[in-house]
C-alpha cells in the first residue's frame, strides 16, 4: 500500500509518502536487457546538452523561499536479488522513516531524521525465502548485516549573506542498536558483484567528492554517535569464526576534538561452526575470550593532532599458538575480502597496486586523504594490563602491568608503568617498579658518553632509555625455568617464520639506537627449600629453648632451696616432684607456643641466593664502524685474535657490537642468611667493547622443535639453531672495593645454587657429555678484561660453620691491577695475607709481599687447538655420525680439555717507588691454625640432594681441583725476611733473611680409582716432579726477648738476636726420573743422578748456650702442642685394651707375601742401572782419600762392617737425595769456658738411595740407605781465653783455610808465615764473612785436628713398597731342608744399621782446649734441659708405680677423666681469648674506657693461670698415657717371649770404627808436647734385638801412649807387650749383653773384658803433667780417699748404711745425656759419687725408684787374667822400679746386684789381694840385689822406715794400696777421679 500527500501553504510546503508491505524479487537475467536500454537512453539525453555547451537549454528548479517539510515512511519491505550464477541475497527491514525540514529565517537551516528498524541482509541459497523475525541475542550464520534499530538526526545551518563572521554548522546525532556484521567469502563476493554492477560514474563521483570534503572541512560540525550491542563476525571455512563484541560505543566529535568511549569489548573464537545460530551475549559473559576490555576512551584533538587513549578498567589477553593461527586465518580472510572490494572500487589501471597489509593500507589512505603536516601525538593510559600466553598445553607466560602510560610527542616516545610483573607457569619471576621507557631522536647525555671513545665515528644517534626504581627476579625452588623459556623461544621462532618468511631483507638496515639502562635497585633471588628453612629455624629455636629451660630450672632450684631452708623437713617430697613435673610440662607448652609463633613477627627466610645491585647505569653505543655483519666479523677477529678464524668465513645468525659503559654503586651476592657476602663490590665502573655473534649452523646443527597447533593445521616443526651465542669483549673497569668470601662450609648451599642455575638454561640437544664450567666459559667468552681495584679482599673461611665471621684467612690486595686475557691472569699490587682468629693473635699479617706481580698461565690440554672454538660443530640427535661400539659421541672432543697445566709466577723484583722488603711473620699458634685450616679445606664434601630420593641422577660434576695435571710455581724476590715466634709475647723466635732468591717447583696429579664395587671418589695424589731453589746470602738468627707473656705484641729493639747459621748460596734441585733421563742423555758415563740435590756453599753455623736455650725452648713448645693434640685426639686411647684372659698375639713385623701399600709417587720413576750406586760411591771415596793423611789401612775390619756391606750392593733403583756442603764451618761455644771451637769441612755429601725390594725370610722389604761423606774436616780452637772477646763477635775461618788442599805459593809472605796444613798450626780468622782478615784483624785459632775424612752409613728397611716394583720380585724358593737353614742369616737378614768410620785422626790439644771441648760436649752436645730431666723422673715414677700396681687397668678411668679436664681447659682458654678479642675491638673505639681496660687485665691474668694449669695437666696426661701404653706393650711382649722364644731377631745395629787416631797433648802454648796417644782399629758395635735385649761390643786392635816430655826416661808409657800385627788380633775387647730392666733394675746377662799383656813405663813427672792436663788446679797429693775399699761397708742395694750424704747415683738414673755429661764434668771439690740431700721429703715410691735406678743385676761377669810389665821412675828421692812383672787375676762373678761402684770396688778388692802377694814376692826376689848395690854405694845411710816408705809409694802408684793407713788422702788409679 502506497500513500502520498502534498500540502502547499503560504508559509511552508509539506510532502508525506507512506509505503507498506513491499516485496521485490529481482532477477538480473530478466532486468539486464531493460537496464541496458535505459542506460542508452540516458546517454542520448546527455549528449545534446553537452554538445550545445550552454547552460540555458537545461531547465532549473525554481528557488523556493518557503519552509519545506518532507516525511517518508516505508515498512515491511523485502528485496531478494539473484545475480546470475552467484548465490542470491535478500534485504529487508521492518520500517524506515525519513523526516526533512528546510527553514530560512535569518539563515538556511536544514533538519533531517532517519529511523531504520530491524534491517537485515542475508546471503545464501535460501535467502530469498521469507523467514520468521530475527531471534533476539542470537546471530544466524549467513546474515551479513543485522541492525535492530538505527536513528540519525542532523541539522545544517548556513548563514545568509557574504559575511564570513559565522561559519556553517553541522550537527549529527546517531543511535544504533543490535548491530551484527558477518564477513565471509560469500558476503564479499556478493557485495563486490553488486558494486561492479553499479555505474562507474559512481566511483568517479566518490573520487570527486574527496576534494570537496577537504574543501568543506572549514565548517563547524558536531557528531554524537551511540552504538549498543555490536557483534562483528568473520567466518572462514577452515578456521571457524571469530567474534568481536562491543557492548557500548559512544562517539562525540566536533571540529576541534573527537571522543570515543567503548564499554565492554571482547574478542572470542568459535573454532567450529556446528550450529546455525550463535548466541550474542554481553562482553563479560563471553566464555574464554582471547581479549577483553571493560572500558576504553579515545580523544582526538585535531588542532594539535593529538590522540588520547584511556582505559579505566583492565585489559586482559589470553594467547596461544592455536588461537593465533585462528586469528591469523580470519585476518587473512578479512584481508582478502578487503582486497576484493578495493579492486572493485578502485581498478588497478588508475590506482596503485594492492597493498600488502592493513598498516600499509591505512598509511596509503591517510597519505592520499590527509597529507601529514605533523606527526601524530598520542597518550595511552591503561589502568591494568594482563597478558597470558600459552606456549604449550602446560606452560604459559603471564604479564601484568598497572597504570600504563604511553606518550608520544613528535619523534619522542615515553612510557611509564609503576608496576610491571612477568610470570612463568604461575610463578612471579620478574617484578619491575617505576618503569620508564623513552625513545628519543637524540639525548645530550649520550653525546657526552660518546666522548671517551674516540673510535666512534657517529656523533649522534637515536636513543632508547629504560629506567626503573627496582627490578626483582625470583626463581622458585626446583622450578624448571628453562623448559618454559625454550618453548617460548620456539614459539617466537615460529611466529617469525610465519609472518616474515616471505619478506626480502633490507639492503642496509638502519643504525640501531643507543641504549641507556638505569636501575636504582636490582635483585636476583633463588628461593630455598621450605623444609630446609624450617628445619634450621626449628633447630635454632630448640637451642634457645634449651638455654631458657635451663634458666627456669635454675630459678626453681633456688626457690626450692629457699623453701627447704625456711620449712626444713616439713616440705613434702611429693610437692617438690610436682613442682618439677609442672615445670617440665610448662617447658613443653612454651616450646609449642614459640613454635607456633615462630613466623608471627619475623617472616620466614626464603632466599637461597640473593644478588643485589644498586644504582646501576649501563650505556650501549652503536656506531657505523661496527654495524653490519662484515664489520662485526672484523671486530670479532680483532677481539679474539688468538683463535684461528675459519678460512671459509662465518655466516652469522645474530650479530651486534656495542661500546659499553656502566657503573654500579654496590654489587652484593649473599648465600642464604649467612652474615658475610659471597661477593661484595663497591663503586664499579666499566667501559669497553662488547660484541655478540651466533654462527649459523649447518643442517646437522639444527634441531627440530614441534609445536602442536591442533586441527586443522596439525603439528608444526620449527628449526632451531644449535650453535650458542658467543661474546667477545675488551673491558676496562675500576673498582674501589672487591671482596670475595668462600669456604668449604658454603659448598652444600653452593651445590643447591648450581642445581638452580642448571634449571635456567636447557641442556643442549647434542648427546655429547656436557662441558664443565671452565670449558663452557672458554667456548662462550673471548677477549680481554682489565681491572684496577683499590682494595681487593679474599676471605677463606676456616671453620665448618657458615655463620662464623671471625675465623678466616684474609688475602688483601692494595692497588691491584688485574688483567685477564685468554689463558692468563695477571695480578699486580701489594699483597698481605692475614690470619683472622678472633683472639689476641688476630690480624696477624703473616705474609707481606709488596709490589707483587703474580701471573697465572693456563695451558689447556686438548686433542685439538684449545682456542679453536669455531671448529665446534654441534649435532642434532638425528644427524649423529657412527661411532665405535662402546664409545660415546662427543662434538666437543677436539675442544674439550682433558687436563689443565697451571703455572704460577710470583715476581717481586720489579721496583717502583719506595722499596719494601717482603716478610713472613709466623707464630706457633698460626701454624697450628693453618693445620686446622688445611684440614678444613681438604675435607671431602658429601653429595647434596642427589640420588633417586631427590630425583637427581645426573653424574656428579668434576671439580676443578681434579682437573689439574701439572702445577708449577715460580717465586722471584730480591730479598726476604721470615720471623717465627713461639708465643704472642715474642719470647723466643727465629729470623731468616736472604738476598735475591728464586724458587721453582712443578708437581703432577694422578687420580686413582678406589677398589670395590661401590662407586667412590677418585683419590687425588700429587707428586713433585721438579723443584729448583736458588737463595743467596741466607742468614738465620735466633731471637729472644725479656718481656713476659702479658706484654704487647711488637717487634722492638729489646729483642736480642744471636747468629745461628748463614751461607752465601743455597741451591736445591728436584727432578723426576723421566726428566732426569731426558737431561742426562747427552752426558755419557754420568749416571749418578739424584732426585733431590741440595748444595750449601759457605755454610757458617753457630751453636752456643744462648742458641741452645732458645732452640730447646722452641722445640719444647712445639713438642708440648703436638703432645696435647695427640693426647686429646680420639686415637690416644685406641689399642690399649688387652684382654688378660687371652694370650697376647705376636705382631708380625712383615706384611703378607703380597702387600698392598698405598701408591706412591715414586712408581713413575723408571728403573736405572744398578751399577751406578757402587760406581758413584767408589768415585766419592777416591776423591775423599786425596785430602786425608795416608796410612796403611786395615781393610779387614772395615769390610766386615754391616753398614758398608749393605750400602755397596748393586740393587739401587733410585738415588733419591744428595746433599752437598762446600766450605762449611760451625762455631761451638761452651758455657763455662772462654773461647770457641770451629769445625770445618771442605766438602760434605749426604746420599740417600732406594734399593730394589728383596725377600728377607718370608717378608718382602724395601731397603733405604744413607751415606754421608765428609772430606777435608778440620777442627780449630782458640789457644787461650780472651776476656775482651765478646760472644757477638763471631770468629770465622776464611774460605782459603777450609777449601780443598792447594799448592802453597812460596812468593806469598802471608802463606810463608802460616803453618800450612799440619795439626797445631795457627790460622787467621775474620768477623765478617765477606771480608778477609786483613781488613778486620782478629785473633788466630789453632788447628787441633788436621784434615781428615769421615763416612757414615745408615740402612733402614720398611714394608712400604711400590706394588709395581713388588710385582717384579719373584718369591723366594723354599730350601730343600728348611731345618738346616742358617738361623743367624734368618735373624739378621734385614736390620736397620748405622755405621760411622773415621780413617785417620791427627789431634793436638792443650789443657785449655781440652777443657773447652769438655765444656762444649757437656753443655752443648749432651745437654738435657732441666725440665726434660724432671719430666723423665716423673715418667719413671709413674712407670714404676704402674709396675707395682695390682690392677693397672684402673688407670684407664683416670686417664679419661684427665682428658676431659684438659679439653675443658682448652675450651675455656678459647672462650677467654674470644672475650679478649671483643674487648680489644671495643677499645679501638673507646681507648680510655677504664672498665674495659681493667676487665681485659683480669682476663689476661685468668688466661695465664689457665695456661699454666693446662700445661701441668697436659704433662701429667702425657706421662700417664705413655707409661700405660709402654706397660701394656711390655706385658704383651713378655707373654709372647715366654711363648715363642725362637722369634727373637735383630732389630737395630750401631757401629763405630776408627782406623787410626793419634792424639797429641800439649802445653798451654799449644806447641810443646806432653804425651801422644795412638789408637788403631777401634770398633764399637751395639745390637738391639726384638725382645728388647742389647749386645755391646768394644774392640781395640792396638794402642800406645808415648811420653813427649824432654829428657824422659821412658818414651813409651803404655803399650801391648806384643808387636803391632795386622788381622783380627785385638788389644782390648769388652762384651756386654743387656736384658730389659725388671722392676727398674737393669739386667746385665753377660759382661766380659779381655786385655792383651801390657807394658807400663811411668815416671812421676809424666804423671804429674798428665794430672795437671786433665785436672788442672787440683792437688793430687792432698785428695781424700774415702772408705770405699772396705768390704764391710758395701751393700748390694747400693744405698749407704752409715752416712746419709753418700747417696750414690748411677749414670742410668740421670737419663741418656746426664750420666755422660757428669762423667765428663770437671767441676772441682765435689765427689761424683755423691749428690745433695733432697730438700723435699721423699716418699717410698721415690726411694724404690731411686734404688732400682742405681743398681744393676749382673748375671755373669768374666775378666781373664792380664800379665803386666811395670816400670816406674819416681822423684829424686824415690826408688825406681824396672820391669816389674805382675798378673791381674782371672775374675768371675755370678748373680750379683751391684752399682757400678760396687763392681769397681769388687774388682779392685780382688785384684789388690793378688797384686799384693805378687808385689811382696817380687820385692823379696829383688831385695838382695838391691841391698848389695845399696851397701856398695851408701852403706849405713838407709834405714828401714825409709825403704818401707819407698815401697809404699810404689804400691800406691801401681795399685792404690794404702799401707798401714798412714796416708789416707792418697788416691789410686782405680778410684773415681773427677
Amino acid at each position: 500500500m502506497l500513500q502520498a500527500s502534498l500540502q502547499v501553504m503560504a508559509i511552508d510546503i509539506s510532502v508525506a509518502v507512506t509505503l507498506s508491505t513491499c516485496i521485490v524479487h529481482y532477477r538480473h537475467q530478466e532486468f539486464s536487457h531493460w537496464l541496458g536500454m535505459l542506460a542508452l537512453a540516458q546517454e542520448r539525453a546527455w549528449l545534446p546538452a553537452s554538445a550545445s555547451g550552454g547552460g540555458g537549454s537545461i531547465r532549473r528548479m525554481p528557488q523556493i523561499l518557503a519552509t519545506i517539510i518532507l516525511s517518508a515512511s516505508v515498512s515491511n519491505v523485502s528485496l531478494s536479488v539473484q545475480l546470475g550464477d552467484m548465490l542470491p541475497f535478500a534485504l529487508g527491514f521492518h520500517s524506515v522513516s525519513v523526516d526533512y525540514q528546510h527553514l530560512r529565517p535569518q539563515s538556511v537551516h536544514q533538519r533531517a531524521a532517519l529511523v531504520v528498524d530491524h534491517f537485515c541482509w542475508r546471503v545464501g541459497a535460501d535467502s530469498h525465502i521469507q523467514r520468521a523475525p530475527h531471534p533476539p541475542n542470537m546471530h544466524v550464520w549467513g546474515e551479513a548485516l543485522i541492525l535492530d534499530s538505527f536513528s540519525v538526526q542532523g541539522s545544517y545551518n548556513q548563514p545568509l549573506g557574504t559575511s564570513t563572521a559565522h561559519a556553517d554548522t553541522l550537527f549529527l546525532d546517531c543511535t544504533l542498536r543490535g548491530l551484527q556484521v558477518e564477513c565471509s567469502d560469500t558476503c564479499s563476493e556478493c557485495l563486490s558483484r553488486v558494486l561492479s554492477l553499479l555505474h562507474p560514474r559512481n566511483a568517479e563521483s566518490l573520487e570527486s567528492l574527496q576534494p570537496s570534503l577537504v574543501e568543506d572541512l572549514g565548517i563547524l560540525w558536531k557528531v554524537d554517535l551511540r552504538v549498543e550491542d555490536v557483534n562483528l563476525f568473520t567466518l572462514s571455512s577452515l578456521a571457524g569464526a571469530a567474534e568481536v563484541r562491543v557492548d557500548t560505543l559512544t562517539v562525540l566529535g566536533s571540529a576541534e576534538s573527537c571522543t570515543v568511549s567503548v564499554q565492554g569489548v571482547a574478542l572470542a573464537l568459535v573454532k567450529s561452526v556446528t550450529e546455525k545460530m550463535q548466541p550474542c551475549c554481553k562482553a563479560p559473559a563471553i566464555p574464554s575470550p582471547v581479549a577483553s576490555l571493560s572500558a576504553l576512551s579515545l580523544t582526538y584533538r585535531s588542532s594539535i593532532c593529538f590522540l588520547e587513549v584511556q582505559s579505566g578498567e583492565s585489559l586482559s589477553i589470553q594467547w596461544s599458538p592455536p588461537d593465533h593461527m585462528y586469528l591469523f586465518q580470519h585476518f587473512l580472510a578479512t584481508l582478502q575480502c578487503y582486497k576484493m572490494l578495493q579492486g572493485t572500487l578502485s581498478p588497478p589501471s588508475s590506482h596503485a597496486p594492492a597493498l600488502q597489509g592493513p598498516e600499509d593500507a591505512d598509511g596509503a589512505s591517510a597519505t592520499e586523504c590527509f597529507p601529514p603536516k605533523r606527526l601524530l601525538g598520542f597518550t595511552l593510559e591503561l589502568s591494568s594490563l594482563k597478558v597470558t600466553a600459552f606456549v604449550s598445553e602446560t606452560h604459559y607466560l603471564s604479564l601484568a602491568a598497572e597504570r600504563v602510560q604511553v606518550n608520544r610527542h613528535g619523534a619522542s616516545l615515553h612510557a611509564y608503568c609503576p608496576g610491571l610483573a612477568a610470570g612463568f607457569d604461575g610463578n612471579g619471576i620478574f617484578a619491575l617498579k617505576e618503569v620508564e621507557a623513552q625513545a628519543l631522536p637524540e639525548l645530550e647525555e649520550m653525546i657526552l658518553h660518546r666522548g671517551p671513545f674516540p673510535a666512534l665515528t657517529s656523533l649522534r644517534n637515536r636513543v632508547w632509555v629504560l629506567s626503573c626504581a627496582s627490578a626483582a627476579v625470583e626463581f622458585p625452588y626446583q622450578y624448571d625455568f628453562s623448559a618454559t623459556l625454550d618453548e617460548a623461544l620456539g614459539v617466537q621462532k615460529w611466529l617469525k617464520g610465519l609472518h616474515y618468511a616471505g619478506r626480502q631483507p633490507a639492503r642496509e638496515p638502519d643504525l640501531p639506537p643507543d641504549l641507556l639502562l638505569k636501575v636504582q635497585q636490582f635483585s636476583w633471588v633463588f628461593l630455598d627449600d621450605v623444609f630446609e628453612v624450617k628445619l634450621r629455624d626449628n633447630y635454632e629455636l630448640m637451642k634457645d629453648e634449651s638455654k631458657e629451660s635451663a634458666k627456669r630450672l635454675g630459678l626453681l632450684d633456688a626457690k626450692v632451696a629457699a623453701l627447704r631452708k625456711q620449712h626444713g623437713e616439713l616440705l613434702p617430697a611429693r610437692k617438690i616432684e610436682e613442682l618439677y613435673a609442672s615445670l617440665e610440662k610448662k617447658n613443653i607448652e612454651i616450646y609449642i607456643q614459640r613454635s607456633h609463633r615462630l613466623y608471627g613477627n619475623t617472616p620466614m627466610r626464603k632466599a637461597l641466593l640473593t644478588w643485589t645491585l644498586s644504582d646501576l647505569e649501563l650505556v650501549a653505543l652503536a656506531d657505523e664502524t661496527f654495524h653490519g655483519a662484515e664489520r662485526v666479523l672484523q671486530q670479532v677477529q680483532e677481539l679474539d685474535s688468538v683463535s684461528p678464524f675459519p678460512p671459509e668465513g662465518l655466516e652469522l645468525v645474530t650479530h651486534w657490537c656495542r661500546m659499553v659503559k656502566g657503573s654500579v654503586k654496590t654489587f652484593l651476592v649473599r648465600i642464604r642468611d649467612y652474615p658475610r657476602y659471597l661477593f661484595e663490590i663497591r663503586d664499579w665502573r666499566l667501559s669497553g667493547r662488547l660484541a655478540g655473534a651466533e654462527q649459523r649452523g649447518p643442517p646437522c646443527s639444527r634441531r627440530r622443535q614441534v609445536l602442536q597447533l591442533g586441527a586443522p593445521w596439525g603439528d608444526v616443526t620449527v628449526e632451531r639453531n644449535m650453535p650458542p651465542l658467543k661474546f667477545y669483549h675488551d673491558f676496562h673497569s675500576e673498582v674501589f672495593q672487591y671482596t670475595i668470601v668462600w669456604g668449604p662450609c658454603w659448598d652444600p648451599a653452593w651445590t643447591l645454587i648450581g642445581q638452580a642455575v642448571d634449571l635456567l638454561t636447557k641442556p643442549s640437544e647434542d648427546p655429547s657429555p656436557p662441558l664443565p664450567w671452565w670449558d663452557k666459559s672458554r667456548l662462550l667468552f673471548h677477549g680481554n678484561w682489565h681491572m684496577e681495584i683499590e682494595q681487593a679482599n679474599l676471605h677463606q673461611v676456616a671453620t665448618e660453620d657458615p655463620y662464623n665471621t671471625t675465623e678466616n684467612m684474609h688475602w688483601e690486595w692494595s692497588r691491584l691491577s688485574f688483567h685477564w686475557q685468554p689463558g692468563q691472569f695477571v695480578f699486580k699490587g701489594d699483597l698481605d695475607v692475614n690470619v683472622r682468629t678472633a683472639s689476641k693473635y688476630d690480624d696477624c699479617c703473616f705474609l707481606h709481599l709488596p709490589q707483587l706481580c703474580m701471573t697465572l698461565d693456563l695451558t689447556w690440554l686438548c686433542h685439538g687447538n684449545p682456542h679453536d672454538h669455531h671448529g665446534v660443530v654441534l649435532r642434532s640427535p638425528e644427524f649423529l655420525p657412527e661411532v665405535p661400539v662402546g664409545q660415546q659421541h662427543d662434538s666437543y672432543r677436539a675442544f674439550r680439555s682433558e687436563n689443565l697445566n697451571l703455572s704460577i709466577r710470583m715476581d717481586l723484583t720489579r721496583h717502583s717507588g719506595e722499596p719494601s722488603q717482603p716478610r713472613i711473620l709466623l707464630y706457633s699458634s698460626t701454624l697450628r691454625w693453618m693445620q686446622n685450616f688445611w684440614a678444613t679445606w681438604t675435607s671431602v664434601t658429601r653429595p647434596i640432594c642427589r640420588g633417586k630420593l631427590f630425583g637427581n641422577m645426573k653424574p656428579s660434576k668434576k671439580k676443578l681441583g681434579q682437573h689439574y695435571r701439572q702445577l708449577s710455581f715460580t717465586a722471584l724476590f730480591p730479598k726476604l725476611q721470615v720471623h717465627y715466634w713461639a708465643s704472642f709475647a715474642q719470647q723466643r723466635g727465629i729470623q731468616l733473611e736472604c738476598a735475591q732468591g728464586h724458587i721453582f717447583t712443578r708437581g703432577t696429579q694422578r687420580l686413582i680409582p678406589q677398589a670395590g664395587t661401590v662407586m667412590r671418589r677418585l683419590i687425588s695424589e700429587w707428586s713433585i716432579t721438579q723443584m729448583v731453589s736458588d737463595l743467596s746470602l741466607v742468614t738465620v738468627h735466633l731471637m729472644a726477648s725479656t718481656c713476659d707473656e702479658n706484654a704487647d705484641h711488637r717487634l722492638d729493639l729489646l729483642v736480642k738476636k744471636t747468629h745461628l747459621l748463614s751461607l752465601s748460596s743455597l741451591t736445591y734441585q728436584r727432578h723426576s726420573a723421566r726428566t732426569a733421563e731426558e737431561e742426562l742423555l747427552p752426558r755419557e758415563g754420568d749416571d749418578a743422578f739424584h732426585t733431590h740435590q741440595l748444595q750449601l756453599v759457605d755454610l757458617r753455623a753457630s751453636w752456643t748456650t744462648t742458641n741452645r736455650d732458645i732452640a730447646f725452648g722452641l722445640y719444647d713448645g712445639y713438642k708440648k702442642s703436638a703432645v696435647l693434640k695427640r693426647n686429646l685426639s680420639t686415637e690416644a686411647m685406641k689399642g690399649l685394651k688387652i684382654d688378660p684372659q687371652l694370650p697376647a698375639k705376636k705382631f708380625k713385623r712383615g706384611p703378607p707375601p703380597s702387600p698392598q701399600p698405598p701408591l706412591r709417587a715414586s712408581s713413575n720413576r723408571t728403573e736405572r742401572s744398578p751399577s751406578g750406586g757402587a760406581y758413584m760411591l767408589q768415585k766419592l771415596i777416591e776423591e775423599t782419600d786425596k785430602f786425608v793423611v795416608f796410612t796403611e789401612e786395615e781393610s779387614g775390619v772395615s769390610e766386615q762392617l754391616c753398614g758398608i756391606a749393605a750400602c755397596q750392593t748393586d740393587d739401587i733403583f733410585n738415588r733419591n737425595c744428595l746433599i752437598e756442603l762446600v766450605n762449611c764451618q760451625m762455631v761451638l761455644r761452651g758455657a763455662e769456658t772462654e773461647g770457641c771451637v770451629i769445625v770445618s769441612a771442605a766438602k760434605a755429601q749426604l746420599l740417600q738411595c732406594q734399593h730394589h725390594p728383596a725377600w728377607y725370610g718370608d717378608t718382602l722389604k724395601q731397603k733405604t740407605s744413607w751415606t754421608c761423606l765428609l772430606d777435608g774436616m778440620q777442627y780449630f780452637a782458640t789457644t787461650e781465653s780472651s776476656p775482651s772477646e765478646h760472644e757477638d763477635m763471631q770468629l770465622w775461618l776464611e774460605v782459603k783455610n777450609i777449601e780443598e788442599h792447594r799448592q802453597r805459593s812460596l812468593d806469598s809472605v802471608q802463606e810463608l808465615m802460616e803453618s800450612g796444613q799440619a795439626v797445631g798450626g795457627m790460622v787467621s780468622t775474620t768477623t765478617d764473612w765477606n771480608q778477609p782478615h786483613e781488613v778486620q784483624p782478629t785473633q788466630q785459632v789453632q788447628r787441633i785436628i788436621s784434615r781428615c775424612s769421615c763416612r757414615m752409613y745408615y740402612i733402614s728397611y720398611s714394608h712400604d713398597i711400590n706394588p709395581e716394583l713388588a710385582a717384579q720380585i719373584k718369591p723366594p724358593q723354599l730350601p730343600a731342608n728348611p731345618d738346616k737353614d742358617d738361623l743367624l742369616k734368618k735373624q739378621e737378614g734385614a736390620v736397620d744399621t748405622f755405621t760411622l768410620i773415621h780413617h785417620d785422626l791427627e789431634i793436638s790439644t792443650n789443657p785449655a782446649q781440652y777443657a773447652m771441648i769438655l765444656d762444649i760436649v757437656n753443655n752443648l752436645l749432651l745437654h738435657v734441659e732441666p725440665k726434660r730431666k724432671e719430666h723423665s723422673e716423673k715418667k719413671q715414677r709413674v712407670r714404676f708405680q704402674l709396675e707395682i700396681s695390682s690392677n693397672p687397668e684402673e688407670q684407664r678411668s683416670s686417664i679419661l677423666h684427665l682428658q676431659e679436664a684438659v679439653r675443658q681447659h682448652v675450651a675455656h682458654i678459647r672462650h677467654l681469648e674470644k672475650q679478649m678479642y671483643s674487648n680489644m675491638k671495643s677499645l679501638q673505639g673507646d681507648s680510655r674506657n677504664e672498665a674495659l681496660l681493667e676487665a681485659n687485665q683480669q682476663l689476661q691474668q685468668q688466661l695465664s693461670r689457665e695456661k699454666a694449669e693446662l700445661q701441668r695437666e697436659s704433662e701429667e696426661l702425657n706421662i700417664l698415657i705413655r707409661c700405660f701404653k709402654d706397660f701394656q706393650l711390655q706385658r704383651a711382649n713378655k707373654m709372647e717371649l715366654r711363648k715363642q722364644p725362637e722369634d727373637v731377631s735383630v732389630a737395630r745395629r750401631t757401629e763405630f770404627y776408627f782406623a787410626q787416631a793419634r792424639w797429641r797433648l800439649t802445653e798451654e802454648d799449644g806447641q810443646l808436647g806432653i804425651a801422644e796417644l795412638e789408637l788403631q782399629r777401634f770398633l764399637y758395635s751395639k745390637v738391639n734385638k726384638s725382645d728388647d735385649t742389647a749386645e755391646h761390643l768394644l774392640e781395640l786392635g792396638w794402642f800406645t801412649m808415648n811420653n813427649l816430655l824432654p829428657n824422659a826416661v821412658y818414651k813409651v808409657v803404655l803399650r801391648p807387650q806384643s808387636a803391632c800385627q795386622s788381622g783380627r788380633q785385638l788389644a782390648l775387647r769388652i762384651f756386654s749383653k743387656v736384658r730389659p730392666p725388671v722392676g727398674g733394675i737393669s739386667i746385665k746377662e753377660h759382661f766380659e773384658v779381655n786385655v792383651v799383656p801390657l807394658t807400663i813405663q811411668l815416671t812421676h813427672q809424666f804423671f804429674q803433667r798428665m794430672m795437671g792436663f786433665f785436672f788442672p788446679g787440683r792437688n793430687v797429693e792432698e785428695e781424700e780417699v774415702g772408705d770405699e775399699e772396705d768390704k764391710s761397708k758395701l751393700v748390694t742395694t747400693g744405698m749407704p748404711v752409715v752416712k746419709p750424704r753418700q747417696l750414690m747415683v748411677s749414670e742410668d738414673s740421670l737419663g741418656p745425656g746426664k750420666g755422660m755429661a757428669q762423667g765428663l764434668n770437671r767441676t772441682s771439690g765435689v765427689r761424683r759419687s755423691f749428690r745433695k740431700t733432697p730438700e723435699h721429703p721423699v716418699d717410698d715410691i721415690d726411694k724404690m725408684k731411686e734404688r732400682a735406678a742405681m743398681n744393676n743385676s749382673f748375671i755373669y761377669i768374666k775378666i781373664p787374667q792380664v800379665p803386666l810389665c811395670v816400670s816406674y821412675k819416681g822423684e829424686k828421692n824415690s826408688v825406681d822400679w824396672g820391669d816389674l812383672n805382675l798378673v791381674l787375676p782371672f775374675l768371675e762373678y755370678h748373680n750379683n746386684t751391684w752399682t757400678w761402684l760396687d763392681f769397681a770396688m769388687a774388682v779392685k778388692r780382688d785384684s789388690r789381694k793378688a797384686l799384693v802377694a805378687q808385689v811382696i814376692k817380687e820385692k823379696l826376689r829383688l831385695k838382695p840385689a838391691a841391698g848389695s848395690e845399696s851397701r856398695g854405694k851408701q852403706e849405713g845411710k838407709l834405714e828401714g822406715h825409709v825403704q818401707q816408705q819407698e815401697e809404699d809409694e810404689k804400691a800406691r802408684l801401681l795399685i792404690g794400696l794404702s799401707v798401714g793407713e798412714k796416708n789416707p788422702g792418697k788416691k789410686s788409679i782405680f778410684s773415681r777421679h773427677k
